[in-house]
């Protein structure tokens, strides 16, 4: 009997050398007796091939834990990244901007486009670089917004304003707060009727008047029968409280994206000065994509906004203004 055990000892040990070849483990030292199943090395050989998770000890045998072996550094790296308030826009022309009607009718909506922002990598430098419809935002010679100096000044006709109390819904589409109206506001300009589709904020303003900024914005979005649009610029300055603006911070709604419908009517009328004259030049929107071919009249006289009415906005928004574009030879001309 010792000579048979002393056999099966020998031959055991051979067969944990094979195993070992196999399966790529180590070698036991010299007169020692390796004890393991030759299976259950294969097991934790493949285990380790496919990025196994090491199994509980009363975890039944056999059986393998396997995960993507990126998937803890993936986990960890998103939880560690920052929430980004960077969305893409809703249908726009200017997600600011637009639709093809009235927004009221055609509320917007999350788009596929590619993200973008006035900061940091999606920011103005990269607008172009976004998407190939943005293009125009690198390589156009009529952007806006522009530091409106050297206006030629001359009798321009009066923009005629027809603007009415109407309903009207908010949304902070990501990138402003815009105000969607009701049909039935137009203004006239140089023969030619346009409708107000919406008005938004920026802060500060993007005009400049002789080099000067405003504290904030507003810009109504125009759009004639025949597509062409026209946009109405009132710069904002710190004073009292506007009503206007008042009614639309009475309605912000609590979720980015969200479309919330006032109770009530706006009086559009209330949000121009009293003095109407005007800059104008040819431009472009703000936005992505920068379409250009708008006709652009920015007020001369401010409007008052209260500090507290400022402050509102900005812990929305603390700054989302296109920088001033090149002017490229455009001709400015100024009320008298």
């Amino acid at each position: 009997m010792p000579q048979f055990s002393h056999r099966l000892a020998t031959v055991a040990s051979h067969l944990c050398v094979v195993a070992a070849c196999v399966v790529g483990m180590p070698v036991a030292q010299a007169g020692t007796l390796q004890t393991i199943d030759p299976m259950e090395a294969i097991r934790e050989r493949l285990a380790a091939k496919l990025g196994a998770v090491p199994v509980a000890p009363n975890a039944a045998a056999g059986v393998l834990k396997v995960s993507s072996p990126g998937d803890g550094a993936s986990a960890a790296s998103a939880a560690d990244r920052p929430a980004q308030r960077v969305s893409s826009l809703t249908t726009r022309v200017n997600p600011t901007v637009l639709s093809a009607g009235p927004s009221h009718r055609a509320a917007p909506a999350p788009s596929d486009a590619a993200p973008w922002a006035y900061e940091g990598e999606h920011g103005p430098a990269a607008w172009a670089r976004l998407a190939p419809e943005n293009a125009t935002c690198a390589n156009g010679h009529r952007q806006s917004p522009i530091d409106i100096t050297d206006g030629i000044k001359v009798d321009l006709d009066a923009v005629q304003f027809d603007y009415r109390p109407s309903a009207f819904r908010v949304i902070d589409n990501g990138h402003t707060v815009q105000v969607n109206v009701a049909p039935g506001n137009t203004i006239e300009v140089l023969g030619k009727h346009y409708e107000l589709m919406q008005f938004h904020f920026h802060r500060p303003s993007e005009e400049r008047i002789d080099g000067k900024p405003f504290d904030m914005v507003v810009h109504l979005l125009h759009k004639s029968a025949d597509g062409k649009l026209a946009m109405v610029a009132v710069l904002l300055e710190r004073g009292s409280a506007q009503p206007v603006v008042q009614a639309v911070w009475n309605n912000l709604p609590l979720e980015q994206g969200d479309e919330v419908a006032a109770k009530g009517q706006i009086d559009l009328a209330g949000l121009l000065p009293s003095d109407r004259r005007y800059h104008t030049y040819m431009g472009s929107l703000t936005t992505p994509p920068c379409s250009e071919g708008v006709l652009w009249m920015v007020m001369k006289t401010p409007v008052q906004i209260s500090p507290e009415q400022l402050n509102i906005f900005a812990r929305l928004y603390p700054m989302n203004a296109r920088p001033i574009q090149a002017l490229r030879g455009r001709l400015i001309k100024e009320s008298n």
